[in-house]
């Protein structure tokens, strides 16, 4: 979490964490405890919706904090704390993921697949939106994740990914599709329960 104190330049951001932070500089392993017990949940959040599995979130979780905390002298406070960790388990997840991944590059203007619809309100729960993401492929909701979740833009993700810009619209596009259709067939499940 970032807080801009009163009194200060604008542009210039101080991390609520910095204390902790400071300490994790030099190995106060009670700080480590403690930022983990922070940051954790939220960053195994970030880890299940690209990797798809519990273990292999809980997998890349342990990596990226090992990763984090012995890499926290290269942390410049450019941005907060929590932001720096998170691309960290960002680029784990996507890591771990990396051999699974399987894409085809597609004429995007051929597909007629426009710009980004806007988000209508629906009526589905979250466990089932996470029950139909669990259920894409992993290039799917890799990339579902990192434009849905993280804010990442289509150049971030085909950069990140190693693919066009136009074949993460068409996986973007397709996720929706699987996942409402999913939705669908979820939603026929509980009424005909």
């Amino acid at each position: 979490m970032v807080l801009t104190t009163f009194g200060q330049d604008l542009g210039q951001e101080v991390d609520i964490h910095a204390g902790l932070i400071e300490r994790c500089q030099k190995r106060d392993s009670r700080a480590q405890y403690e930022i983990y017990q922070l940051y954790s949940k939220a960053m195994f959040n970030v880890s299940l919706r690209i990797v798809g599995s519990r273990e292999d979130a809980e997998d890349v979780l342990q990596d990226s904090f090992v990763s984090a905390f012995n890499g926290i002298n290269r942390f410049r406070a450019e941005s907060s704390f929590g932001a720096w960790l998170k691309r960290i388990v960002i680029n784990r997840s996507l890591n771990h993921i990396r051999g699974r991944l399987h894409f085809s590059e597609v004429d995007t203007e051929a597909l007629g697949l426009a710009e980004e619809e806007p988000v209508t309100e629906n009526p589905y729960e979250v466990t089932d939106v996470k029950r139909a993401m669990k259920e894409l492929s992993d290039g799917y909701r890799t990339v579902f994740a990192l434009y849905m979740f993280e804010n990442y833009s289509h150049k971030e993700i085909a950069e990140s990914l190693g693919i066009s810009e136009g074949t993460s619209k068409s996986q973007l596009n397709r996720a929706k599709k699987r996942i409402q259709e999913r939705l669908i067939e979820i939603g026929n499940e509980k009424r005909q329960a």
